[in-house]
């Protein structure tokens, strides 16, 4: 039985509409070959997604969403012949301010690392950081991988309103 501490969703970039087939029997694990060669085939764009973090923005999980356990993800996975996928999180945090971000951030960080050390040969994990406040980011960043053994950084392509290829002078960006 999932408790409400442990749910999590896997979802689509748009965290709307996902659809997934997972059928009643789960066949053998699907095998990608290329040349003669089996080949290990990482999905490098999946999303995870936890309402305990999203509640601190306000936000709620609804039926629309794509709701599965880790199992039934799995076994999607070995359907679609997934043998890994790289988690990350849609960033939807980056308005809060910095008190919000900082506990959202520590709860998703945490529970992405709960997931790879449960299936450390299924997940890899990219950190959530709050790019909004670059040093709490920074901070953020070391402690995951440091501590926390995720693999890197998931983030978006814009933050408060700016391109990440944008140059910027601090005094040109919104109070934080």
């Amino acid at each position: 039985m999932t408790t409400r501490r442990d749910f999590m969703f896997f979802t689509g970039c748009a965290l709307m509409g996902a659809e997934t087939a997972i059928h009643a029997q789960t066949p053998r694990r699907r095998e990608v070959v290329v040349n003669g060669k089996r080949v290990k085939t990482i999905d490098v764009h999946a999303h995870v997604g936890f309402p305990e973090a999203m509640a601190l923005m306000g936000l709620k999980f609804g039926p629309q969403q794509l709701t599965t356990t880790m199992q039934d993800r799995i076994k999607a996975m070995d359907e679609q012949g997934i043998d890994m996928e790289a988690l990350t999180i849609n960033a939807y945090w980056y308005t809060a301010n910095r008190d919000v971000a900082e506990k959202l951030i520590e709860i998703q960080n945490n529970k992405l690392a709960e997931i790879v050390a449960k299936q450390p040969d299924r997940f890899v994990a990219l950190a959530s950081v709050a790019l909004q406040h670059p040093d709490l980011a920074a901070q953020q960043l070391e402690h995951a991988v440091k501590k926390l053994g995720l693999r890197g950084a998931g983030v978006g392509g814009s933050v408060a309103g700016l391109e990440l290829s944008a140059t910027v002078r601090s005094a040109d960006l919104p109070p934080t």
